[in-house]
């Protein structure tokens, strides 16, 4: 534990080198125009079907555990105004994501470069972009299915209590729910090791960038409920920013969340430079320095 702490100390260090509070501001910038006509999108499609009421209301409080105070009120506010399902409404928001969503892999990708210290010439601009896009349907894979553990979850957590002996209920729902944040916990560490994996060129074994991994999904959940203790007892966006606090606040938290999983990468690239003995006191490779 203590030697994972001092790795820990070090990436926080080179974290700071590598500009990784900027480049957490590019992700975190890309990701918010890329949040709010994603779930506008998910939340038109499940509104069209028999349950639609019920699979947003699942939808939307199943997000308030993860999203700041109020977010979740400008999604429902823009449900309110577009009702109907909306060919332009689907199209719009799914292309402003998609090119929203290369910008944050992009920038996620320069970021675990700078953690490998690696030259800026490792990609072409186009073999670039193409990777990003790959990096986008990788990530997109895990975290549809724990969306669709997350909305349907409920109806199969009632489908099991009600199918189990009355006594034996709350033994269901317990193991249940642990069961739902366990895959909330194995889809971010799956989804964090496939863009560190295929992030870079330099790949690494799947077991290499699981540390990475695991120090960036504990880092974000402790931040996220800190953010969340800081901005329902606290802070009050709405003081300074009017009508724009709960987007700031949301921003914010994308700001932590791109802020975890840089400092994940800067956590592989320590324990990669002393693996290969190449990390001088600086935290820079002797060999790319000069590349760079």
């Amino acid at each position: 534990m203590t030697r994972f702490l001092l790795h820990l100390r070090k990436a926080l260090l080179h974290a700071f080198d590598d500009d990784v509070i900027n480049t957490s501001k590019a992700v975190a910038y890309s990701g918010m125009l890329m949040l709010f006509p994603a779930l506008m999108v998910i939340a038109t499609l499940l509104a069209q079907g028999r349950e639609g009421t019920t699979l947003v209301g699942e939808f939307r409080s199943s997000l308030e555990q993860f999203l700041p105070a109020d977010a979740m009120d400008l999604l429902q506010y823009a449900l309110h105004t577009h009702r109907t399902l909306s060919a332009q409404l689907v199209l719009s928001g799914t292309g402003l994501s998609a090119f929203a969503a290369l910008g944050v892999m992009l920038s996620l990708m320069e970021g675990f470069r700078r953690a490998y210290r690696l030259p800026r010439t490792q990609w072409g601009f186009w073999e670039q972009r193409a990777r990003a896009l790959f990096l986008i349907f990788i990530a997109l894979v895990p975290l549809a299915l724990a969306t669709l553990a997350i909305i349907f979850g409920r109806q199969i957590e009632a489908w099991m209590i009600d199918n189990s002996r009355h006594e034996l209920r709350h033994i269901v729902l317990l193991f249940w729910r642990m069961a739902r944040w366990a895959l909330a916990l194995v889809t971010s560490i799956t989804v964090l090791s496939a863009l560190y994996h295929f992030g870079t060129k330099k790949k690494e074994h799947w077991a290499r960038v699981i540390p990475g991994a695991i120090a960036s999904a504990l880092v974000w959940f402790l931040a996220t409920l800190a953010f969340g203790f800081y901005v329902t007892r606290i802070a009050n966006y709405s003081m300074f920013y009017g009508s724009f606090g709960a987007g700031i606040a949301t921003l914010v938290w994308l700001y932590i969340t791109s802020f975890s999983a840089l400092l994940g990468a800067e956590l592989n690239g320590v324990l990669f430079g002393e693996r290969n003995g190449f990390v001088t006191s600086s935290g820079e490779s002797e060999a790319t320095s000069s590349s760079l």
